[in-house]
């Protein structure tokens, strides 16, 4: 299969679809790699590493996409490049479709075959390669946060540790899956009394074995949720309905109630945020106050440290990637019916039901589809 790999044009996105040792491996298996000039570049990946790989290396991303049957990235496509779109060609990257119609209409108009790294699962439930970048942005929301809570930097000026005669910080983590619990690895570490909310019981059990007396967990209801955000210095919002829209757990109304110069990260904020006030920002201007709060809702965390975050998303991606252009995506599915989860839109047709169910669009079975 031809295999394409393009430099990310989101704003101070520096991660890369692949890195050279995958370019070999897919070499290996006797795939032709493409890669546009530059695109490793941002994680320490120079054009001569990809060429000893034995990539092709072309001058424009137009080329990449133009000569590739299956293109591999991190970030969804942005609107410049929609129009580089063919049918039948094979789209595996993060697509977050349930915040993004334009995308999911360029998608479907252009006949993509769409395979989204957030909601692949495997059969004990877990999400593969969700999860690398899920532990990033779980540990990166409490450094942003901690940082964020400097007065320079709008915050309250309260050290997340505090030193021996003084208070320390309140956070509170809403969600106790991957994302929440590195939160909670970091919070911990720094010191900071830790309040972690969420439904799912078994969840919080896990995170009590794990911490003990560390941190307190709380089931989580939408008065337990005010009621404790207006004690926090520190809000990170990581719920997670894979391919669905974020459930908006915090109120526009619980922020009059919060203390001056606190902090929301809005984790969520690729698939809608869990906060009503949330809007996309970016690493060059990550921060925006409302009603005294500051949120930090930067919709591409990872990107901030892409040594580490494009290892551990490609040490994740590669195994499947190889599959789906050994047999094509079609024999792919039939071979590890796991595949058939990262499928979100198919010869035209929208095949994630969660995503269609935050559309409210007609959802079709990939499985009836791909037969």
């Amino acid at each position: 299969m031809k295999v394409g790999c393009v430099k990310e044009i989101k704003s101070k996105e520096f991660r890369v679809g692949l890195t050279p040792d995958n370019v070999a491996a897919y070499a290996a298996h006797g795939h032709v790699v493409s890669v546009e000039t530059g695109a490793g570049a941002g994680s320490g990946f120079t054009d001569e590493d990809y060429a000893a790989a034995g990539a092709r290396i072309l001058p424009s991303a137009k080329e990449v996409w133009d000569c590739s049957d299956m293109m591999v990235k991190v970030k969804e496509p942005l609107a410049e490049e929609y129009p580089y779109f063919h049918q039948d060609q094979i789209l595996y990257t993060y697509l977050h479709l349930a915040a993004d119609r334009p995308l999911t209409n360029a998608l479907l108009k252009s006949g993509v075959k769409a395979v989204a790294y957030e909601t692949l699962t495997e059969r004990d439930g877990s999400l593969p390669l969700l999860a690398p970048m899920s532990q990033i942005a779980g540990r990166l929301s409490i450094q942003e946060g901690a940082k964020c809570l400097e007065k320079p930097f709008g915050g309250s000026g309260i050290l997340l540790s505090g030193v021996p005669g003084t208070a320390k910080a309140n956070v509170l983590v809403l969600g106790a899956g991957t994302v929440g619990t590195n939160a909670c690895k970091i919070a911990v570490g720094m010191g900071a009394n830790v309040t972690v909310t969420d439904i799912n019981i078994a969840r919080l059990a896990y995170l009590d074995d794990i911490f003990g007396s560390r941190i307190q967990t709380l089931y989580s209801t939408d008065a337990e949720i005010r009621r404790q955000m207006g004690k926090a210095d520190l809000v990170i919002g990581s719920v997670l309905i894979p391919g669905k829209a974020a459930p908006k757990l915090i109120k526009k109304a619980y922020l009059s109630e919060m203390k001056p110069g606190s902090v929301i990260v809005d984790v969520a904020v690729d698939q809608g945020g869990c906060c009503e006030t949330t809007k996309v920002t970016y690493h060059d201007n990550p921060t925006f106050v409302v009603d005294g709060v500051v949120h930090y809702c930067v919709g591409n965390m990872p990107g901030a440290v892409p040594r580490t975050s494009t290892a551990a998303l490609t040490n994740a991606t590669l195994r499947y990637g190889l599959s789906i252009a050994g047999a094509g995506l079609e024999n792919a599915c039939r071979k590890n019916p796991v595949i058939f989860s990262g499928i979100n839109t198919y010869a035209g047709k929208l095949t994630c039901r969660n995503v269609a169910d935050s559309f409210q669009d007609e959802f079709t079975d990939i499985h009836g589809l791909i037969g």
